[in-house]
């Protein structure tokens, strides 16, 4: 006997994604105001959700990441500097101590040292570093999901994990990056912009203002350690090795030591942020290891994902 299939769009489908989008249009309209970025994120959500059942998958499972950038943006509604003190010049101290460099002019953090000594090359090859850190996760993450589901979930929700650690790590810990000693010495001004610091000597090579465009959305400037620009290519790199994907890792491993020196040298972050940053990447690893091992409830969750996505 012939069973017909049901239809690709059902009313309940519709009322979901309608819902959804609904109420985040509104969360983000109260929150923190419209911009063009949250319409954009929904009808790409929607026109995907509804496009075919691949795009359906797709777009399902990269949800992780589109909750990732909502909470991230979020994140200007609840400025950290408001619940704990702003780290300015014991972090900056701490920097000089442990890594500081000798010159004529006295011990210099490695930030100060490179600010004086920076390089047409250097601000070249450090700016296309630092453009890498979306791309490359976001890529890898498209590569796994054609390659196998599971892999995919195990590294996007990893990562998901590890920046929930890193944003709480920000509000318990709010520290100013190197760039706002240098431009506001170790005085705290609530309110201040982001900034491209060294990444705008790239923009001026090139003559184009991706930083600056990039910066102008940051969520919150006190938000430098851990570096989680730092965490990112390292989660791509255990991945990278983990599934065994042979000589792409030499391409990881590079982009990964490219990122964390670029941080330093655009003065981004201080060492100790970019330690931090592995660090973070690193218990992150190991917490959803352990939890999906232990947590029965987790790994059913993850399966049921996995099926959703497959």
């Amino acid at each position: 006997m012939h069973t017909q299939k049901p239809p690709f769009v059902t009313a309940r489908d519709l009322l979901i994604t309608l819902g959804i989008s609904a109420l985040y249009l509104l969360l983000s309209y109260w929150l923190i105001g419209y911009k063009q970025d949250q319409l954009t994120l929904v009808l790409l959500f929607n026109a995907a959700y509804y496009l075919s059942s691949i795009t359906r998958k797709f777009i399902t499972g990269f949800a992780i990441f589109m909750l990732f950038w909502i909470i991230f943006d979020f994140m200007k509604a609840f400025p950290n500097y408001r619940y704990n003190e702003v780290h300015i010049e014991s972090l900056y101290l701490a920097e000089k101590k442990w890594f500081g460099i000798q010159s004529a002019s006295g011990i210099l953090t490695p930030n100060e040292y490179w600010q004086a000594n920076h390089t047409t090359l250097l601000d070249i090859l450090t700016g296309f570093f630092y453009l890498s850190w979306v791309p490359v996760p976001l890529g890898f993450a498209a590569f796994l999901f054609f390659r196998k589901r599971s892999w995919f979930l195990q590294f996007s929700l990893t990562f998901l994990l590890v920046n929930l650690i890193g944003f709480a790590i920000y509000y318990i810990y709010p520290a100013a990056p190197p760039w706002y000693v240098q431009q506001h010495g170790f005085v705290f001004e609530a309110g201040t912009p982001g900034n491209t610091a060294g990444l705008e000597r790239f923009d001026q090579y090139f003559q184009v203002n991706i930083f600056s465009g990039l910066y102008a959305k940051s969520s919150n400037v006190f938000a430098a350690m851990p570096s989680l620009h730092s965490a990112y290519p390292l989660i791509v790199l255990y991945h990278g090795l983990r599934y065994k994907l042979g000589w792409v890792n030499v391409f990881f491993a590079v982009i990964m030591g490219g990122i964390w020196f670029a941080a330093v040298y655009t003065s981004h972050h201080y060492l100790l942020d970019v330690l931090f940053g592995i660090l973070c990447a690193i218990v992150g690893i190991s917490l959803y290891a352990w939890i999906t091992k232990r947590s029965v409830l987790v790994k059913n969750w993850v399966n049921a994902y996995e099926k959703r996505i497959s």
